[in-house]
């Protein structure tokens, strides 16, 4: 029996063991590369900001949770309010987490209408 002698094309396969090596290698780097920073040293304590307490801003307007608003420890009524943020230019506006939202937004466009060219809703950053 004779064997013949062409031989057929072979169907070439990816590359896959390349794009392999060069992951793998990316990811020996990335490890290396991370753990090149210096680690504190283990008797040092860093600081926890679970017991500090947060005071609002001392210039910011207040809306608590009943809608009515307060100033620098002052209550204050939408006209005073009016008064004393209608030619400021920055106003920070903390309201609190019940307060009523059709108030608030009422506020807010009262005050852009009276002349605050920036008006800065201070809210807290919810944990993702």
């Amino acid at each position: 029996m004779r064997r013949a002698l062409i031989q057929t094309a072979r169907p070439h396969g990816e590359p896959t063991i390349a794009l392999i090596n060069i992951v793998f290698l990316m990811l020996i780097f990335f490890l290396i590369a991370g753990s090149l920073a210096p680690r504190p040293d283990s008797d040092v304590a860093l600081v926890s900001l679970t017991e500090i307490k947060t005071e609002p801003p001392s210039d910011a307007l207040v809306m608590l949770a009943d809608g009515s608003l307060r100033h620098a420890g002052e209550t204050l009524t939408r006209e005073d309010a009016l008064v004393r943020f209608g030619d400021t230019a920055h106003v920070r506006l903390l309201p609190d987490r019940d307060a009523p939202a059709g108030e608030l937004v009422a506020l807010a466009q009262t005050l852009r209408a009276a002349g605050v060219a920036e008006l800065v809703i201070v809210t807290e950053r919810g944990l993702e």
